[in-house]
């Protein structure tokens, strides 16, 4: 063995030059495997470290109200409690600017975990507290950016005067939702009470976190015992991080699976490399075979040869792949209050390293096969006209590599149902090629002989039927890669064009929380300032909870989630303000002069949860009043052109007893929509505005994010497609050349073997776009339409663009390398032995 490992590596530092297209893919697709997988266990990580620190505590209870003193005794008996006052208003600045902030009194007590940082640094209490007669505000740092503050500034919270005493650097518990929502802004616990906007029925939500020793679900269910008709929501930071956690792991394992996609698109690159390398080898392995060396010890030979080679590259590629987590963790540390550590990254790097070595594997042993079943007697008749077929042992050492790498798959991946979808479409995908290349080849013959085409044309759909051609290797790797670069153009086109386009045309410029019944005239009258206001529509919100179904109480079901929704507190309306128009999924609306029995469709998330059906009778608790209607509907929201999301609409005079607060929705330029943010700040400070321009401004930006994250992958893997390419030119360059020599030396002119040369890459181009066309139009359009509710149509164009312009750039190159390389003459033929 030490003698095969030093004539290897001499060998390899000798000739291993060629074989730069093998290292290249690897490195590419293992460090897209490292990246995705180092940047998921970062942050999974971190977040699992810190949960108590972003929950704000280990147990949190959410109340409209205050909690009764019995309830509270009980908690501050088991642990330390900090109670925060939240609620959504608008602050208003000394120039007159106002906007939507997410107000929150911080006690003593808070925060129960880690530190707020402020700046000036000093402590929250004595920042927060009454000075002078004026309160204190700690305000979030991109708030003060956005509206121009700074510490000293006054500032104006409905009938309470504050004065911005520091801002916040950084807030444990601070909101993901932060940035494109509403901005926390920090006051004192009294603070709230003297704003004048606490009133009865206000939206202002009491939370209690506790901090304990005990267990957190063992806390909460011993809370739920001791109060069980008590209306409050009740959860521990550990269902939080089971909730995150899943959303993580789905982004995880797709991350993973866009790596996994490139370094099998890769894989191609590698037997055709191999391949490629072993061919000019084939002189050198039949005359070791005529020597006597037996097959075991010359397979041992060149396994070892891609064994280092494989575990060399691939360790570039887990370093490249960490240096990349380890940016994009660092781009997140600016989102999240978190610590990310650096002592789990050794698992994703050992994964990606044997998924790298495994990959070489699977897609060398058949390459290998083929050169080993070479003939001594190619020593007398040259290599060009050898037959070489994969020996049974090759294709079984592929088939158990092949399995070790998807076993492998599918345990690493978060989630595994991921891995098993990965495997099927694989599957799915191998199958559908193999047919598409089958049906092409039978066109070819079809249209081989028609008389109409010109001869290089006929003689390149001849050439598409030999085994030997590129058609399926071309179709499989720059097939795929081009399939997820059309999928990614036209999803982020669509979504640009919504964002853009769609949802400004369509959406309200201004929308209204916490509208009084008594001030819709002055809303109205305070919009009419604005020349450009197209419309203005109100609709009632009333808050309450689903307790019963079909007569059996959520609560006594004995079924804990059937017990937390009974706990949840839902957005109820009415058909005649539902200015969301929602899509009904299942039943029908009642007609709109319905005066029957109550009706109520309820939002398909919240139907599902509990498996309620059309005709179900469902009973509400509205301000501790029952209210029984039956399910006439379940519909679905409009994804990004919701604004209430509401979770149940009743039929017209269902809710009137209970209607003291409105929502509401203007149409105007988005130019106007700030002055008139402003005036009606200043003329109902109670009323909360969000102007949709700003939302669309922050979506906007995580778009281009997000498609710059896209266009990285799919450059990626673009990349390894054309390394593909290029390995397939080179692996089929000498056969090419020497079939032209054949052809030149019984006549064909150099014109015409050129001609049939770029008429071959035109078919190949022509047939991978149209496949690419195809598959990633059908996959963008299945994602848009099942997760987004959108629809690319008219936006097509854009990925037959992409698939054209890509396709014909990637084979013009190699249509004009293997032009450059064909200088024909027929002493080819001798020399070779041919």
């Amino acid at each position: 063995m030490p003698f095969l490992l030093d004539l290897a590596w001499r060998d390899l530092r000798a000739s291993g030059r060629r074989l730069w297209i093998f290292v290249a893919c690897l490195v590419l697709g293992v460090s897209l495997v490292a990246a995705g997988g180092g940047l998921y266990r970062q942050v999974a990580d971190a977040l699992r470290h810190d949960a108590r620190l972003l929950f704000g505590g280990d147990v949190e209870v959410e109340s409209p109200t205050p909690l009764p003193a019995d309830a509270l005794a009980w908690m501050q008996a088991r642990g330390t409690v900090s109670r925060v006052i939240e609620l959504r208003t608008m602050l208003r600045t000394e120039a007159g600017r106002a906007q939507l902030i997410e107000l929150l009194s911080a006690d003593a007590a808070y925060p129960l975990y880690g530190t707020v940082a402020l700046q000036p640094a000093g402590a929250l209490a004595d920042t927060l507290a009454q000075q002078d007669g004026r309160w204190g505000a700690a305000i979030d740092a991109s708030l003060a950016t956005r509206l121009g503050l700074k510490a000293g500034d006054r500032i104006h919270i409905g009938d309470l005067p504050l004065t911005v005493r520091a801002l916040v650097v950084r807030q444990p518990d601070r909101s993901l939702r932060a940035d494109w929502g509403a901005a926390p802004v920090l006051v004192a616990e009294g603070a709230p009470m003297a704003t004048g906007l606490v009133q009865p029925l206000s939206r202002v939500e009491y939370r209690y976190r506790v901090r304990t020793p005990d267990a957190a679900p063992a806390w909460r269910d011993a809370f739920l015992a001791a109060f069980p008709a008590l209306d409050a929501e009740v959860r521990s930071f550990d269902e939080r991080s089971d909730r995150m956690a899943e959303v993580l792991g789905q982004i995880g394992s797709g991350l993973l699976l866009i790596g996994f996609s490139a370094l099998f698109i890769g894989g191609l690159g590698v037997f055709n490399s191999v391949q490629a390398y072993l061919q000019g080898k084939l002189t050198g392995l039949a005359t070791l075979r005529a020597l006597g060396l037996r097959d075991r010890r010359l397979a041992a030979f060149v396994l070892l040869q891609i064994g280092l080679l494989a575990l060399l590259a691939s360790a570039v590629g887990v370093a490249l792949g960490l240096g990349l987590a380890l940016a994009g963790a660092q781009l997140a540390a600016d989102k999240l209050p978190v610590s990310f550590l650096l002592a789990g990254l050794w698992q994703p790097a050992l994964v990606a390293l044997l998924f790298g070595v495994l990959t070489a594997l699977a897609f060398s042993l058949p390459a290998l096969g083929r050169a080993l079943s070479v003939s001594p007697a190619v020593l007398f008749r040259g290599t060009e006209g050898a037959t070489l077929t994969v020996p049974r042992w090759a294709r079984q050492a592929t088939a158990g590599a092949a399995v070790l790498t998807l076993a492998l798959l599918v345990t690493t991946l978060p989630d595994p149902r991921f891995g098993l979808a990965f495997v099927a479409a694989t599957a799915a995908v191998l199958a559908v090629l193999d047919m598409a290349t089958r049906g092409l080849r039978r066109g070819a013959s079809r249209l081989q002989h028609h008389r109409a085409l010109p001869l290089p044309l006929q003689l390149a759909l001849a050439g598409l039927q030999q085994p030997q051609s590129p058609l399926r290797t071309a179709l499989l790797s720059l097939g795929s890669a081009l399939t997820l670069l059309v999928a990614c153009t036209l999803v982020v086109v669509t979504l640009l064009r919504t964002v853009n386009d769609t949802v400004p045309a369509q959406a309200p410029a201004l929308v209204f929380y916490d509208v009084q019944t008594d001030q819709i005239p002055l809303l109205r009258e305070t919009l009419q300032a604005s020349p450009g206001l197209q419309d203005v529509k109100t609709a009632p919100l009333v808050l309450g909870r689903l307790v019963a179904v079909n007569g059996a109480a959520l609560r006594e079901s004995g079924d804990t989630e059937r017990d937390r929704e009974s706990r949840d507190e839902h957005k109820l309306s009415d058909r005649s303000g539902n200015f969301d128009d929602v899509v009904i999924d299942r039943g029908a609306w009642w007609p709109t002069d319905h005066r029957g029995e109550p009706l109520v469709a309820m939002e398909d998330r919240e139907a599902d949860e509990l498996g309620l059906k059309v005709g179900d009778r469902l009973r509400f608790e509205i301000l501790g009043q029952p209210v029984e209607a039956q399910l006439a509907a379940i519909y679905s929201q409009r994804r990004m052109q919701s604004r209430l999301w509401l979770e149940a609409i009743f039929s017209d005079g269902v809710l009137d007893p209970f209607i003291t607060r409105h929502v509401g929705a203007a149409w105007m330029p988005a130019e106007q929509t700030l002055d008139a943010q402003d005036r009606l700040a200043a003329a109902a400070p109670n009323i909360a505005t969000a102007r949709t321009e700003s939302m669309l401004r922050e979506t906007r930006a995580l778009m281009g994010r997000a498609s710059g994250g896209l266009s990285v992958v799919a450059g990626v893997c673009l990349a390894a497609s054309l390394l593909v390419l290029a390995s397939v030119v080179a692996a089929s360059r000498s056969r090419q050349l020497y079939d032209a020599t054949v052809m030149h030396a019984l006549g064909a002119r150099h014109s015409l073997l050129r001609g049939v040369l770029v008429w071959e890459y035109v078919l190949l181009a022509s047939v991978t776009a149209g496949f690419a066309l195809l598959a990633g139009s059908a996959l963008a359009t299945g994602l848009l339409l099942w997760r987004l509710d959108m629809s690319p149509a008219g936006l097509y164009w854009s990925g037959g663009v992409t698939a054209l312009a890509v396709s014909g750039l990637s084979m013009a190159l190699g249509a004009r390398y293997l032009l450059s390389q064909m200088r024909l003459s027929p002493a080819m033929l001798l020399r070779s032995g041919g």
